[in-house]
C-alpha cells in the first residue's frame, strides 16, 4: 500500500468512524461506506488539510472511490 493510500484512510476511518480494514482501494464513499453529501465534504477537506493541497467542487464531484483519492492526490502533488 502507498504512503498516499494510507494517510486517505486516516481520513476516512476518522471522519465516517469505520474500521480501517473496511478501506480497501476499491471501496466506494457512498454506495460502500455510505457517506452522505456532508460526509463527502468532510473527507474532501479532511485530504485537502492532511496534503495541504485545494481540491475544487468540480474535482470532488469526480472523487467516489478510495482510488479515485489516491489517484487525484498523487498526481497533484508532484
Amino acid at each position: 500500500m502507498s504512503d498516499t493510500f494510507d494517510k486517505i484512510r486516516e481520513v476516512i476511518v476518522e471522519v465516517l468512524k469505520v474500521d480501517a480494514a473496511e478501506v480497501k482501494e476499491d471501496t466506494r464513499f457512498v454506495e460502500d461506506l455510505k457517506a452522505d453529501s456532508m460526509d463527502q465534504f468532510f473527507l474532501i477537506d479532511g485530504f485537502c488539510e492532511k496534503f495541504e493541497l485545494n481540491i475544487n467542487d468540480e474535482d470532488a464531484r469526480a472523487i467516489k472511490t478510495v482510488a479515485d483519492a489516491v489517484t487525484y492526490i498523487d498526481s497533484h502533488l508532484k
